[in-house]
């Protein structure tokens, strides 16, 4: 069976690892992949005949909505805590390169991460995360990495060993803010500003140079750097 859970759970250069199973059975677990630019990987482990939990579609979640996050906070197995979804497509936490997270008020603390989130029908819709916390403990502010993110990955990692990504090559880039628009001598702030970049990247090949603003990608509008490396990363 595999099991999704988070990259920093499994941190470090252990390639095997230990599960223990609610029936008290330990099993031995092998690392398929990792991801830490979505903190996301996924581990085999040796059991057949194991109760597997949906998929849901994150994007059909709405603020407000009933979850319950699964986990062992502070080492106590099989926790369940009841919360709701807080707010949808949280972004520029610090806590992944590519973040597409899910906020919700159910109790997460220390432990949890790696748990499921589930909705009312028991189907996962996000992967419990991290906390926003200066003591520690929980303050109803906890993240979860997307359903639709988690299992793309967690495909792509089984399939490959590696989630493929599209890429322009080395380019750095930022919000364009009013700021730098007004440096820019443009009359509206929004989009993504190529900030720095290699002169072997694909993109510099192509004539893209720093102070260029990239406002669509395939069609999409960019409103912001964080869409862009999103939108980017999803492409083949």
């Amino acid at each position: 069976g595999y099991v999704v859970t988070n990259n920093h759970v499994v941190a470090g250069n252990v390639r095997e690892i230990t599960a223990g199973l609610p029936d008290k059975r330990e099993v031995k677990g092998q690392i398929v992949g990792r991801d830490p630019m979505t903190d996301i990987a996924v581990i085999k482990i040796n059991a057949r005949n194991l109760p597997v939990l949906p998929w849901g579609d994150s994007s059909k979640l709405k603020v407000g909505q009933w979850v319950l996050a699964i986990g062992s906070p502070f080492r106590l197995n099989q926790t369940v805590t009841l919360g709701i979804v807080s707010a949808l497509g949280r972004t520029g936490m610090g806590l992944a390169d590519y973040e597409d997270f899910i906020q919700t008020d159910a109790a997460i603390n220390p432990g949890n991460s790696g748990g499921g989130l589930l909705d009312a029908r028991g189907d996962v819709i996000g992967i419990n995360t991290a906390i926003l916390s200066e003591t520690g403990g929980n303050l109803g502010v906890g993240f979860a990495v997307s359903s639709n993110l988690a299992h793309r990955i967690a495909q792509d990692l089984i399939k490959y060993g590696e989630v493929r990504r599209g890429s322009i090559g080395a380019v750095n880039v930022q919000t364009l803010t009013p700021e730098i628009a007004e440096q820019l001598g443009l009359s509206h702030a929004s989009g993504a500003v190529v900030v720095g970049m290699t002169r072997t990247s694909a993109a510099f090949q192509a004539g893209i140079q720093p102070g260029d603003v990239i406002v669509s990608f395939n069609g999409k509008n960019v409103d912001t750097g964080e869409q862009f490396t999103k939108l980017l990363a999803d492409a083949r």
